[in-house]
């Protein structure tokens, strides 16, 4: 079970448990005082009101976050598919050591985000990468000494460049995530409301177990679609199908 899947139900369970403990003490408290409950309408607004800002505000830069990162896949599919299309610049002679390395370094970007969430393969993977930048700049600057005239050099230097500052983009969108703290107030949050949801139902002598367990789901599901979004590799909601573009390069380097 993933630490998402045990923060997601303890979460559950501790809403449950709250909502239970505020009918309780809303029974003790209405018990011979009729107006146990006056006013306090104000701040159950103001704490849900609350909740609900802070979903709308990590839900709305999670999926922001998801669109990005997909986005940058396609963007460096375009990259890599630019550049090794701009080897055909060079003598006929000269390329196929530098091709062979581009496969090389393709299938090692592939590898890194193949092996979430083993983070020392992944990052095994993303050092070999980098190393391969390394050899395909250097045997692609050699290459194009060789050429006559400057195009060659012109073209294909620029679009290495950029295969190579959309992977380092990548890597760190992908670690870009909101400070744990906030995941830790949205659960506090939603904690506090339970127990606030609790004690206004204590009016009635019966549970609404339709209302306990559907204000418990609703809102734990809530939260882990967010956090899903936030680690899209890890969960059911998912970037990996976007990986399927570089894919489609990987097979067009024959």
């Amino acid at each position: 079970m993933t630490l998402t899947a045990i923060f997601i139900f303890g979460l559950f369970l501790g809403m449950l448990a709250l909502l239970e403990a505020g009918r309780r003490l809303g029974r003790q408290r209405q018990l011979g005082d009729t107006t146990a409950a006056t006013g306090l309408g104000v701040v159950d607004g103001a704490v849900f009101g609350l909740m609900g800002l802070l979903i709308a505000f990590t839900f709305s830069g999670a999926a922001a976050r998801f669109d990005a990162r997909r986005a940058l896949i396609v963007e460096e599919a375009n990259d890599i598919g630019t550049a090794w299309l701009r080897i055909d610049l060079l003598p006929d002679s000269l390329q196929p050591p530098i091709r062979e390395t581009f496969r090389q370094y393709l299938d090692a970007r592939l590898a890194a985000y193949r092996a979430i969430p083993d983070m020392q393969k992944v990052n095994a993977e993303l050092a070999r990468a980098t190393a391969l930048q390394g050899e395909i700049w250097s045997l692609s600057v050699a290459a194009a000494r060789q050429v006559p005239g400057p195009t060659a050099g012109m073209l294909l230097l620029p679009a290495l460049n950029a295969m190579f500052d959309i992977a380092t983009t990548r890597t760190m969108a992908a670690k870009t995530h909101p400070p744990m703290v906030i995941f830790g107030l949205l659960a506090a949050l939603a904690l506090a409301c339970s127990l606030m949801a609790g004690y206004g139902m204590a009016g009635s002598a019966t549970r609404s177990w339709v209302h306990i367990l559907g204000f418990a789901v609703i809102l734990t599901i809530t939260v882990y679609v967010i956090m899903d979004l936030e680690y899209p590799r890890l969960g059911l909601i998912r970037v990996d199908a976007f990986d399927q573009v570089l894919v489609d390069v990987r097979a067009s380097m024959r």
